[in-house]
């Protein structure tokens, strides 16, 4: 059996970690990698592929940067060629950027299956372009694998019922498998702060960058947080850099740090005393982690980190609002388990060969048991 991976943003290479190891689990399949290059240099990309040990791609794109329009037109038309050479029996989709939506498409039109991974999420915000990637991708996708039972009912309310499978999230394999390595990093920049004495922020989502008054709203929110409770770090993603720069937005209390390596910024946030992002990946790793986290946008997917106040909704454009949150984040607690026992990978693969029609041998020569999870 032959599956090909599609990804190219540094969320999408920590889910793929696991499904690589899972699948070098199994004799005869056979594990292709496309990186489209939406993620490129060194910071966003080659450090998560050296750290989290994933092979150099059998293909990358190296599609680069533009308009949603652009960038997704690009790589349908590099993306389509590869895969009608490869063949695959499966076309494995992560997450929810244009390089998610792009293999869609291209898969679809040449009657190859598809599975998405981290499927049934939903903001119920169709302004974001996420979620417009997200629907494409499990309307055309022939199985659907959730992260969560709440993504199960989602993709049920949309008649896709008969192609949910509820697997786990591969997010919390990934984090299983690296927390103690990352631990073991003794120069990693978390140590340059004590454990529980600083807050770390991530922004980067276009909704934020692009409106100036609410990069602005949001900056002042962090230098209050600094000022008031404790020390925050910025890690500081290129685009809300250049936004920053273009338009003279200081910052003074508020420490720059450039975009972190995947062990090190899993040490940041398991140091942390609380995490304000608009990331969906940080929020839920600081579940993981059991770090109160204060999301920095008006709804989210992940929407089971809001219990017990574990996450909170603070908006983009209230400073008071954000301060208030972080003023609140000791409180939080506690933390449920919703996002499986760190199988997921193992869930997914030996799914995917059951709907092939194969049976598969493990490298021990025992056989494996195919399981449906949910449906």
């Amino acid at each position: 059996m032959r599956i090909v991976s599609v990804v190219g943003a540094r969320p999408q290479f920590i889910k793929l970690a696991p499904i690589i190891r899972a699948a070098a689990r199994i004799e005869g399949l056979e594990h292709r990698v496309v990186h489209t290059g939406q993620h490129y240099d060194d910071a966003m990309s080659g450090t998560f592929f050296r750290e989290l040990e994933i092979p150099e791609p059998s293909h990358n794109l190296a599609v680069g940067s533009g308009s949603h329009g652009q960038q997704t037109a690009e790589m349908i038309r590099r993306l389509e060629p590869v895969l009608e050479a490869e063949k695959p029996d499966w076309v494995l989709l992560y997450g929810d950027t244009n390089s998610t939506v792009a293999g869609a498409l291209v898969a679809s039109k040449l009657k190859q299956r598809t599975a998405h991974i981290e499927a049934g999420l939903r903001s119920f915000n169709r302004g974001m372009p996420e979620e417009i990637n997200r629907i494409v991708a499990d309307h055309l996708s022939d199985l659907l694998f959730s992260p969560t039972q709440v993504g199960v009912d989602n993709l049920c309310r949309e008649g896709l019922e008969s192609r949910a499978v509820l697997s786990g999230d591969v997010m919390y394999d990934a984090l299983l498998a690296n927390l103690c390595k990352a631990e073991k990093r003794t120069d990693s920049l978390a140590y340059h702060w004590p454990e529980g004495g600083y807050a770390l922020a991530t922004v980067h989502r276009a909704e934020n960058t692009d409106d100036l008054t609410r990069l602005r709203a949001l900056i002042a929110a962090l230098e209050r947080v600094a000022v008031e409770l404790c020390p925050v770090v910025l890690a500081l993603h290129p685009r809300t850099r250049k936004v920053l720069d273009a338009n003279h937005v200081g910052i003074e209390h508020v420490g720059i740090i450039g975009p972190q390596p995947y062990f090190d910024l899993l040490l940041l946030e398991k140091r942390a005393r609380m995490i304000l992002t608009d990331s969906g990946g940080v929020q839920k790793e600081a579940y993981f982690a059991r770090v109160p986290c204060v999301t920095l946008r008006d709804e989210t997917e992940w929407i089971e980190t809001l219990e017990n106040s574990c996450n909170q909704l603070a908006g983009a454009s209230d400073p008071e609002r954000i301060v208030a949150a972080a003023r609140g984040a000791q409180s939080a607690g506690p933390w449920a388990s919703h996002y499986g026992r760190g199988d997921a990978a193992r869930v997914i693969i030996e799914e995917l060969i059951k709907r092939t029609g194969q049976t598969a041998t493990g490298r021990r020569g025992r056989k494996h048991a195919h399981k449906r999870v949910s449906s």
